[in-house]
């Protein structure tokens, strides 16, 4: 079996999407600093998106809640996408197109941010959730792809990583996340720990 071929088209399908992210800067740059805004006056990063997106999600609230790099005090960040008994149970009582958007009813408000994950930018659920932010008057990010999807209208902020295949998407995503890391190490670098 020769995986040669299989190997370079997907490295060539990652470069060309951490190539995209240069002309992507000041977006990111804009990101970065609703997220550090969001936790210098004491509001919540809320995140979520579905399996790999997930995954982004989670990873990006616990570098906040924990740390990046260097110890600095910890920072209010939650997934939506963490608690397996919420997930369950809103998507048995109302619906998986609801089990962000309820969490974010719960918990949620005015101040605190919403970033989602999404490589179509066309998932029921985030979109909920996006909406129920913007009803609550929390402010959103939207990490996306492709054309962004009817995400896209529904987000204030957003980084829409254009012309790769979804797997790609996601790690310029990792990227741009963990850019975002480095950004609110550098702000909180000097708070106290405890």
């Amino acid at each position: 079996m020769n995986l040669e071929p299989l190997i370079q088209q997907r490295l060539h399908m990652s470069t060309r999407a951490i190539e995209c992210l240069h002309a992507l800067s000041g977006q990111i740059g804009q990101a970065c600093s609703l997220v550090v805004r969001t936790l210098e006056s004491g509001g919540t990063v809320f995140t979520c998106g579905n399996g790999g997106s997930a995954a982004e999600a989670l990873h990006l609230a616990e570098e906040l809640t924990g740390r990046f790099r260097g110890n600095r005090k910890a920072l209010r960040a939650i997934s939506l996408c963490a608690d397996p008994t919420a997930l369950t149970c809103i998507a048995n009582d109302f619906g998986f197109d609801h089990v962000f958007g309820r969490q974010l009813q719960a918990l949620g408000r005015p101040g605190d941010l919403l970033v989602v994950f999404s490589t179509s930018g066309q998932s029921p659920n985030i979109l909920r959730a996006l909406q129920v932010a913007k009803d609550l008057g929390i402010a959103t990010l939207a990490l996306l792809g492709g054309e962004g999807g009817a995400a896209l209208a529904l987000c204030a902020h957003s980084v829409v990583v254009h012309g790769v295949d979804s797997a790609a998407v996601q790690e310029a995503h990792q990227i741009i996340l963990h850019i975002v890391c480095e950004a609110v190490e550098e702000r909180f670098a000097h708070t106290k720990t405890s």
